[in-house]
């Protein structure tokens, strides 16, 4: 698969089908997800996996729910209210339905509420039809897919202001193509670029326990032509010890209203290193990651997943002990004071958090 057709989530001739990220690296197959069940399924196993892929993906999914709702009630010409609001229902049923598949990545949440919002504001205009709201919720998800789209290329120009040519940057899981409708957020950067003439060498790490900095951003980064090794994740401070690294770039999942930032387990300690080291750490925030509901990471619920994840799921044999206790938290929280400068499609801002946040989305 060459780069320009790596498309995490694809919607044509009224199908989504995704690209089964579980697969990489050895095979890059797109598999049809023709219900909210399976697209459900589909984002808690990782086959479709970034934030704001996850976005785009259920963007679609809402989508479809409502097509095929209408389609099985026979109300496509309906426009009576209680035909509407039992329309409505069902949209807000499949919106808390998918939003449970993964509760800490906003951009899910985010993609639904627009979506559902997007009905409900159709609904309340007399005359109406169900048919008509599926038509408008088909352009709402494309809408979702094309700002994306946009953001990144966005993204990667602001983050690549921070950069230099030459540089050792380190980054950790995939906040690449592979995670976006785009260049990717954290990885944006470096696939433009590549293409500038940058001559970027990034270090990406394994990112236990999933690896998806091994299978996903080593993949995507070679695929291309970026100078990438691939390290363990315990190697992250000799790398930076050695003066090898330059920069250090992350997604984000959920940004609080005070700067703190879900991410990828693993990236506060990335963060604590870079700040001991004085490397500075970049973290790559769509708008739609932003979340000022939510006041400080304290706040962040934190997907815990199956802990045979940990000693399993790479391996032929178990490589721990029958049963061993776990802890597999998803994600982790990195506290704002570590965040050198977050990285949005809006433009670059800096401490005070509190402060620079809301003034880039637009709120006092």
């Amino acid at each position: 698969m060459a780069i320009e057709d790596i498309i995490p989530v694809r919607f044509q001739d009224d199908k989504l089908f995704l690209l089964d990220q579980t697969e990489l690296p050895a095979h890059d197959e797109f598999h049809e997800a023709g219900s909210i069940e399976e697209l459900w399924y589909a984002i808690k196993m990782l086959a479709v996996r970034g934030a704001p892929a996850i976005g785009v993906a259920a963007g679609y999914g809402m989508y479809i729910k409502a097509r095929d709702y209408v389609k099985k009630e026979n109300i496509s010409d309906e426009a009576e209210p209680a035909v509407i609001k039992s329309f409505i229902t069902t949209l807000e049923e499949a919106k808390a339905y998918l939003d449970s598949s993964r509760p800490t990545a906003v951009n899910l949440s985010w993609a639904t509420a627009e979506m559902l919002e997007a009905a409900k504001k159709a609904g309340e205009n007399t005359g109406v039809t169900c048919g008509q709201i599926v038509d408008l919720l088909r352009e709402t998800a494309e809408n979702i897919r094309k700002t994306d789209y946009d953001s990144c290329f966005a993204l990667a120009e602001n983050g690549l202001s921070l950069l230099k040519p030459g540089m050792g940057i380190l980054t950790h899981c995939n906040a690449g193509i592979l995670a976006t409708a785009g260049y990717g957020t954290a990885l944006a950067p470096l696939h433009l670029g590549q293409e500038r003439g940058y001559g970027f060498k990034v270090y990406a790490d394994e990112t236990r326990p999933l690896l998806q900095g091994a299978r996903l951003t080593a993949w995507e980064l070679m695929k291309s032509g970026v100078d990438v090794t691939l390290i363990c994740d315990n190697m992250s401070s000799l790398v930076m010890k050695k003066g090898l690294v330059d920069a250090v770039v992350v997604g984000c999942d959920r940004m609080a209203a005070n700067g703190d930032g879900a991410n990828k387990i693993g990236t506060s300690a990335l963060a604590v290193l870079a700040k001991e080291y004085g490397i500075p750490f970049y973290m790559f925030v769509p708008t739609s990651t932003i979340d000022l509901n939510t006041p400080s990471g304290d706040e962040i619920v934190i997907e815990e997943r199956e802990g045979s994840e940990i000693y399993k799921k790479w391996y032929s044999r178990p490589m721990a002990p029958a049963g061993v206790k776990t802890f597999n938290p998803a994600f982790d929280v990195t506290d704002h004071k570590y965040i050198t400068a977050v990285v949005t499609e809006k433009g670059v801002i800096r401490p005070p958090y509190d402060v620079s946040l809301r003034e880039i989305m637009g709120e006092k």
